[in-house]
């Protein structure tokens, strides 16, 4: 016995020689630069957000905060990043409803747990799809009305866009097609861009695109906006109906949202820091008018960590009804 006693003081004394210091770096938290890990490409709607709460959050913190994108795989690439990142709180996840809801069933296999593998920190807003279609190279869909009666007219003669198989703009699409009772393929991109490209190329005849990247092209007249998939109009494009009033789909609805995740294990006290200084963020009178004018996104009522990983839960059951219903699924 007295041999082992020997054997464990020395680990005992390490283990107590530890705790202060990771105490210590808790208490200098944070030191140095924070990483802001996106999955999806510049100027997609992750990004734009991302930066734009970046310079914000880095005065409130005292040290920059560097934007970074991972991309590919539906953001799965930045999300197992993540997932296996130190829980030191100098990388966070701009993560979303799609690579942390949608995918949990999308994917046959994925490299993280979308819920057991994040330290949740904070819930940034519903964010919805617009439905546009070409101005130019598809004038004669001047409302949702005449979209729906050209494709019952031709089954299978029309295709949509979207940013990736299972993604938001695929979903919305699919959920569309079965409420109108159309028959459209589906035509997935690696990105934003891409997508919009093919529709203002005339390759494709619509989209159902995220308000963000969107706003600006429906304002210029390049693209015509037929429908917004919230229950009521938006203050970004107030002109613009909602599918449910303009397609005559009553109860139409397909919107996600935008959090910020930690790596699992991730102490309290920094979790709580981040989660207070962007409340104060989006909060603030000018970010709001900004989500609401620019983005269309519907600011978050979802206050605390464990509000938002309860809201996280619920919508991996309920996005998982829907990929099942499209018959969506990615190796």
């Amino acid at each position: 016995m007295k041999f082992r006693h020997r054997l464990l003081l020395p680990l005992l004394a390490a283990l107590g020689a530890a705790a202060p210091a990771v105490v210590q770096a808790q208490d200098n938290w944070p030191s140095r630069p924070i990483e802001f890990l996106g999955g999806f490409p510049n100027g997609s709607g992750v990004d734009i957000y991302a930066r734009r709460i970046a310079e914000p959050l880095s005065r409130a913190l005292g040290v920059p905060v560097v934007v970074n994108n991972r991309v590919g795989a539906g953001g799965n690439i930045a999300s197992a990043y993540a997932a296996n990142a130190r829980p030191d709180g100098y990388l966070m996840l701009f993560g979303t409803a799609g690579t942390h809801a949608i995918n949990a069933t999308l994917y046959r296999r994925l490299p993280f747990d979308p819920m057991r593998d994040v330290t949740h920190i904070a819930h940034l807003g519903d964010v919805p799809n617009v439905l546009i279609t070409s101005m130019q190279h598809r004038p004669q869909y001047t409302d949702c009305a005449a979209l729906v009666a050209d494709a019952k007219a031709r089954p299978g003669a029309l295709n949509y866009a979207s940013t990736g198989n299972g993604a938001s703009t695929h979903l919305a699409g699919a959920l569309f097609a079965s409420r109108a009772g159309i028959d459209m393929l589906h035509i997935p991109f690696p990105g934003q861009g891409p997508a919009m490209a093919s529709l203002l190329g005339g390759q494709t005849d619509l989209f159902f695109n995220q308000v963000g990247p969107s706003v600006g092209m429906i304002r210029q007249g390049a693209v015509r906006g037929l429908g917004v998939t919230t229950p009521q109009r938006l203050a970004a494009l107030p002109d613009v109906p909602t599918i449910a009033e303009a397609c005559n789909l009553p109860g139409f609805e397909s919107t996600t949202w935008y959090g910020v995740f930690g790596p699992p294990g991730l102490p309290q006290p920094i979790q709580m820091r981040l989660n207070a200084e962007i409340r104060k963020i989006i909060e603030a009178p000018e970010f709001r008018d900004w989500l609401v004018n620019n983005q269309g996104i519907a600011p978050s009522t979802v206050r605390t960590p464990e509000e938002f990983r309860r809201v996280h839960e619920q919508d991996i059951a309920r996005w998982g009804e829907v990929v099942r219903a499209a018959g969506a699924q990615v190796d």
